[in-house]
């Protein structure tokens, strides 16, 4: 098949599920792909060295062609800066990539931003590519739950928008029970949704024993390590594992914290920190790909936290399928699909999210454990991932979807 990309966020940016590995594993295997998208500046809102925005840059990723249109590059906390953006690349895919790209037999269409939308309907009308509707972020939902809009007026024309994107999409691919769930609520027919849980990326996987040298550089060596790793903003609700380590100082001597990432909320992660003067709490910068896995596999915990916030009971974080297939005990302060998910794999800990007791009482948990029973938490997990969430599955899976979906033009 020839198969189009329309998409929002791509290598270089960090896209473990639906980006580059997910391009190159269906190139691999025999199908033509290109990808259309814009210049990456996620998460810290800057282009990345060796970019220059311009009306249209194409590069070979791969094997894989990738299309770059201009966009206005913000991640910061404004929302109408967040807003341009989105829109800027909505409107560079539709305006200048519905004439860019080559025919196809079917588009993927990832639905981060909604805005992702337009090109796709435009791109099917103008060129008669049906498109496959993958949604990784359910909107309106995920616009009030982050704080980026609240105008009850605006978040009915996106939620009008969204069910216009949804009827002109061939299949829905979403990545949760329960998002399937919300999107038959709202009308959507039962044929046209189907469940595909996200995967991790190969290159993430690390299963050597810790390198102790890493640790020592790092200041994890000696140290009962609980790390969170990824982008540290508003829904992710850190200040409450902060309150967490302040209750746990005095209690677990050996216990810290550690926080590999970047994010709008870094700067005031740190500040309270300092102010709570919590001496078992490390930041650390984000970690590309290819060094991430060897430094997760040095943690005692692996940690997922986001609001409490409804929204989130049908999302499950990126990091969840990481930490399962790295094989360490997993504290989840999230509830619905994640927790159910961890639950049903033998894991680790399900707590309340932004509770710091429930918080400490479940690192205080693992913390009690003999090494031993750790140990056997964290291979139920790796076990569960490679027997029912892996990459190889996940993409026969959208092959199957592909077909069907090609057919409904």
């Amino acid at each position: 098949m020839k198969i189009l990309f329309i998409i929002h966020y791509f290598q270089p940016e960090p896209n473990f599920f639906v980006g580059l590995p997910f391009a190159r594993e269906l190139a691999r295997r025999g199908h033509s792909v290109q990808v259309l998208t814009g210049f990456p500046n996620y998460p810290g809102g800057k282009l990345y060295d060796g970019y220059k925005l311009k009306w249209m840059q194409k590069e070979k990723m791969d094997g894989v062609s990738v299309i770059r249109l201009p966009l206005y590059p913000s991640h910061d906390r404004s929302s109408f800066r967040r807003i341009l953006c989105y829109t800027s690349l909505a409107l560079s895919q539709t305006c200048i990539g519905s004439f860019a790209v080559d025919s196809a037999d079917v588009a993927f269409v990832s639905q981060g931003p909604a805005t992702v939308g337009l090109p796709a309907v435009v791109i099917k009308l103008l060129r008669r590519i049906p498109f496959v509707y993958n949604i990784q972020d359910l909107w309106p939902d995920s616009l009030t739950t982050t704080g980026m809009f609240d105008s009850s007026f605006g978040l009915k024309l996106v939620n009008s928008w969204c069910n216009f994107v949804y009827k002109r999409a061939a299949k829905i691919a979403v990545i949760t029970p329960g998002m399937r769930a919300k999107l038959l609520e709202r009308g959507v027919s039962q044929d046209k949704v189907e469940v595909v849980y996200n995967w991790c990326d190969n290159a993430l996987i690390c299963r050597d024993s810790p390198d102790q040298q890493l640790a020592q550089k790092l200041g994890m060596k000696g140290k009962f390590n609980v790390v969170f790793a990824g982008n540290m903003g508003r829904v992710q609700a850190l200040e409450a594992v902060l309150d967490s380590a302040r209750l746990l100082m005095g209690r677990c001597p050996e216990l810290q914290f550690v926080f590999f990432g970047e994010g709008v909320e870094v700067e005031s992660l740190k500040k309270k920190a300092m102010l709570l003067g919590l001496i078992n709490v490390l930041f650390r910068a984000r970690k590309p790909i290819s060094e991430i896995g060897p430094i997760l596999r040095l943690a005692d915990v692996l940690l997922v936290h986001l609001k409490n916030d409804p929204l989130f009971e049908i999302t499950i974080p990126s990091k969840t399928q990481a930490y399962l297939a790295l094989g360490r005990p997993i504290l989840v302060g999230v509830k619905g699909d994640t927790a159910e998910l961890v639950r049903k794999a033998e894991a680790g800990i399900c707590v309340e999210p932004e509770n710091p007791l429930s918080i400490a009482e479940g690192i205080e948990t693992l913390y009690s454990m003999k090494p031993s029973e750790r140990e056997k938490i964290g291979s139920n997990g790796m076990r569960f991932y490679d027997e029912n969430l892996s990459f190889d599955a996940a993409v026969s899976h959208y092959e199957t979807i592909f077909e069907t979906g090609k057919k409904r033009c």
